[in-house]
């Protein structure tokens, strides 16, 4: 992945920046960690402008997480809930503790989603309930470019920083997205052997 990765941003530019952020987006498994390093390698080198690479980063990441949100948006808080008094168990979670999910994320889905865009994993799924929780797209939008930035100006000037051994950088965060997969299914796995049917409403 990593050659593919070299091989698309040395082609391709900032197009090549875009494409591959927007597939991150869009597909966990494809890290940020291996992307934005080598682009602020190749702006440490002359080859793209260090600017150009933040913006391009940001936006491909953004316009990634867009499917995302709308997705949840148009499939609805009340065909999740009615999913998940049919198939909880499988969910992990029943139709109570979607609404408190739910009331939370109006709370404070602004600070969850710019956090969880520094997250491996999470920065991808954060988007679904953003939008099953009907979060105003602006703010979604500002939110995630916030998010989005501050983690890719971390990259980039690490990656511009340690100019040819921008790889020690997957070496140390690589193992991160790991982690956090298994914490998920950890976290999952725990929820389906606990879970029990929400309360009936009267």
């Amino acid at each position: 992945m990593t050659d593919w990765i070299i091989q698309t941003i040395s082609e391709l530019g900032y197009v090549g920046i875009f494409l591959v952020m927007l597939a991150e987006s869009l597909f966990p498994p494809i890290p940020s960690e291996l992307i934005i390093p080598f682009a602020g390698f190749a702006a440490a080198n002359g080859d793209l402008n260090l600017f150009g690479v933040l913006a391009t980063a940001t936006v491909g990441a953004v316009v990634g997480m867009l499917p995302w949100y709308f997705a949840g948006r148009f499939f609805g808080l009340d065909r999740v809930r009615w999913l998940a008094d049919k198939f909880g168990r499988f969910m992990a979670f029943n139709a109570d503790e979607i609404d408190i999910a739910v009331t939370w994320f109006k709370r404070y889905g602004p600070i969850i989603v710019l956090f969880g865009r520094l997250i491996p994993l999470i920065r991808t799924l954060i988007s679904i309930p953003a939008g099953l929780s009907r979060m105003p797209l602006w703010i979604f939008v500002v939110a995630s470019t916030l998010g989005a930035l501050i983690w890719n100006t971390f990259l980039t000037m690490a990656g511009f920083i340690l100019h040819e051994h921008y790889h020690v950088i997957e070496v140390v965060l690589d193992p991160l997205s790991y982690v956090v997969l298994g914490l998920v299914v950890l976290i999952y796995l725990y929820r389906v052997i606990t879970w029990k049917p929400s309360k009936p409403r009267d």
